[in-house]
């Protein structure tokens, strides 16, 4: 059973964020009032994801992120940030965070975010005899527009990068969850060309392991039936590249590619961009808008204690 800590020093919102996160899962959702409290309550039992508000006494959001991606790097971070707290989101992605949720979005996108989140840090580990080994990896898949391939995809990449001990548990995170929502925007955006109006929805249901009848229809239906995605994945030992590409009719990427993702922080549609963008160093669409690329450079591998 995920144990799922929730910080803030308002006892309205901690109880409304409990509340999200007990509807309709099997999750034990512990409180904490601060920061300081926080880390008095890791340190005796670690959860699997910290979901923390930004404003508190005694210790904030921020300063909470930077202590547990010095002292608990395993476990994830996200952040709830108010309307006027999107820099400090950035820098809170920056400094360890694995996730952001506007606190007005709370009841839309807090549950999907902690189940991205858990389905991205569950990812199994590999035998550390092959891991001086291997100098390079790479991935190569085809997909239709099944939603159920996604995470199956993204673990597959992610075991392949601690099986070369790539990176730190924060950055294969990072890099997990980019990738994935690289994916979405793919399938859905992309592909199957799901309205706006109805991607916040459709995205709960999957991330709630649930059918979205609009999918399931359009995935029946030409044009968007024979459409396929195609990933590559790179990784060497200083470098990550994942292309995602699409089959869809692109968009005009000089008009809609906007210059810095703060101008989106605060959109549903816009804050897959902006993970992406703050998690890889390189982000680029090709010129008709159905091919994304992403790279992380400056690994940080994992430095593996000599045996005495």
């Amino acid at each position: 059973m995920p144990i799922i800590l929730v910080v803030d020093d308002s006892d309205v919102d901690r109880l409304l964020m409990k509340g999200l996160l007990s509807a309709d899962v099997d999750w034990l959702v512990s409180q904490a009032k601060n920061g300081v409290e926080a880390v008095d309550m890791v340190t005796y039992a670690l959860p699997d994801v910290v979901v923390t508000d930004l404003n508190m006494p005694e210790m904030d959001g921020m300063q909470l992120v930077s202590h547990m991606a010095e002292s608990f790097p395993e476990v994830p971070v996200i952040l709830v940030t108010g309307t006027d707290d999107s820099k400090i989101a950035l820098r809170a992605l920056r400094h360890g965070a694995a996730s952001f949720v506007p606190k007005q979005q709370l009841a839309e996108s807090l549950l999907e975010t902690v189940e991205q989140v858990l389905a991205v840090r569950d990812a199994d580990h590999y035998d550390e005899r092959i891991v001086q080994l291997t100098t390079n990896t790479r991935y190569r898949f085809v997909l239709g527009n099944d939603p159920t391939l996604i995470s199956p995809i993204v673990d597959r990449i992610q075991q392949g990068m601690i099986a070369m001990q790539l990176c730190s548990a924060t950055q294969r995170m990072h890099i997990g969850i980019a990738l994935e929502e690289a994916l979405l925007n793919a399938m859905l955006h992309g592909n199957l060309e799901i309205p706006a109006e109805k991607l916040t929805e459709t995205r709960n249901l999957l991330h709630e392991g649930k059918t979205s009848p609009i999918v399931e229809e359009r995935r029946q239906e030409q044009p968007y039936a024979d459409r396929t995605i195609h990933v590559a994945a790179d990784f060497n030992r200083s470098r990550a590249q994942l292309v995602v590409g699409d089959s869809g009719s692109g968009f005009d990427v000089d008009a809609k590619w906007p210059a810095s993702g703060d101008e989106s922080i605060n959109e549903e549609a816009g804050r897959g961009l902006v993970l992406i963008r703050t998690f890889m160093d390189e982000v680029l669409f090709n010129e008709t808008g159905n091919e994304l690329r992403m790279t992380l450079n400056n690994l940080r591998p994992v430095v593996t204690p000599a045996a005495d």
